[in-house]
């Protein structure tokens, strides 16, 4: 299936009306609103890590009701158990059977609130069925709706008290970005309007399910010319090369590149890939894919000067494959 440039420019138009639309609550934060709702078009999930009262909820639960769409919070505690996210097999006298009762991950998009709070068991039942798209109980196999995103957060800087995700786990989240502090304006528009108390209430939905899953199929079939795909294989090789990288990039990761590239072509009015895509999703995509040595801690080496290093180092490409 070959797109249109008028299929493009349709997606891109829906693309920008959600965005505009989360971006009503999350002031002076477009990029980021364009990062998630990749994801979401991308059949993938996101991680929010930032500090505390920067948005990180309140921007999962904007994109939560944009789409028209079933949606569930979790709050993540120490004591919350798998089961209360995947839901329990529960007997009914009346049938005299047990019956499954479906947990709040059931829904479209779930908001996983404080992820790292949660004991190891319950954060692996979560990461389980956002790898596997279903829940199986009592040998019963039970997938979860479609589409279906988790967004999680996370705050980096309170450790008492948290489990930290594995890295091999991390993985399973498409992209891991950060709102960080708004600019001045935005600022001032936020308080302005403080007294309202949840902005993320009066979002509008703007797509339903279906169209979500009927435009995330158009964005499968965007172009990746084999040079751009011969980019990504070579920078998958070269992070495992580079100093101070435990582990590089994996294959699930190479796969996580195309998939958002595609579809932030296709948010940008365009059938096909280009190598400015993949440098633009670097960051999110790699940034917690990556894994950095001791000695990188020591030398105050974050994984972003990493990945600058990793790009500059891997030239794209200036022609097509053959």
């Amino acid at each position: 299936m070959t797109i249109t440039d008028d299929q493009a420019q349709k997606f891109a138009e829906t693309f920008d009306r959600m965005t505009a639309n989360v971006s009503a609550v999350i002031l002076g934060k477009d990029r980021v609103v364009r990062l998630a709702l990749t994801c979401l078009f991308s059949g993938g999930h996101l991680l929010l890590e930032d500090i505390p009262g920067t948005g990180k909820t309140s921007l999962a639960k904007a994109i939560a009701k944009t789409v028209q769409g079933t949606t569930a919070r979790i709050q993540f505690t120490p004591d919350l158990l798998p089961s209360d996210i995947t839901g329990v097999s529960a007997y009914n006298q009346e049938l005299r059977e047990f019956e499954f009762k479906p947990g709040p991950v059931f829904a479209n998009i779930v908001v996983g609130d404080e992820i790292n709070r949660a004991s190891p068991k319950t954060q692996s039942a979560l990461l389980e069925v956002m790898e596997e798209g279903r829940v199986t109980v009592d040998g019963t196999p039970h997938p979860v709706s479609r589409p279906f995103m988790v967004n999680a957060t996370q705050n980096p800087i309170e450790q008492a008290g948290t489990y930290r995700l594995p890295k091999a786990q991390l993985d399973r989240f498409l992209m891991k970005t950060s709102l960080g502090y708004p600019d001045h304006a935005s600022t001032v528009a936020l308080l302005a309007s403080a007294a309202t108390r949840d902005r993320s209430a009066a979002v509008q939905n703007v797509v339903t399910t279906s169209a979500i899953l009927q435009m995330s199929q158009l964005a499968d079939t965007v172009h990746v010319d084999p040079a751009i795909l011969g980019y990504v294989s070579q920078l998958a090789q070269e992070s495992r090369q580079l100093r101070h990288v435990r582990l590089g990039l994996s294959v699930r990761g190479c796969l996580a590149f195309v998939r958002t590239a595609k579809t932030w072509a296709i948010a940008d009015g365009r059938s096909y890939v280009v190598p400015d895509d993949i440098k633009q999703l670097a960051v999110p995509v790699l940034s917690h894919r990556l894994l950095l040595d001791a000695e990188a801690e020591f030398s105050g080496v974050t994984v972003e000067d990493v990945i600058s290093q990793l790009m500059s180092q891997v030239r794209p490409p200036v022609s097509r494959g053959a």
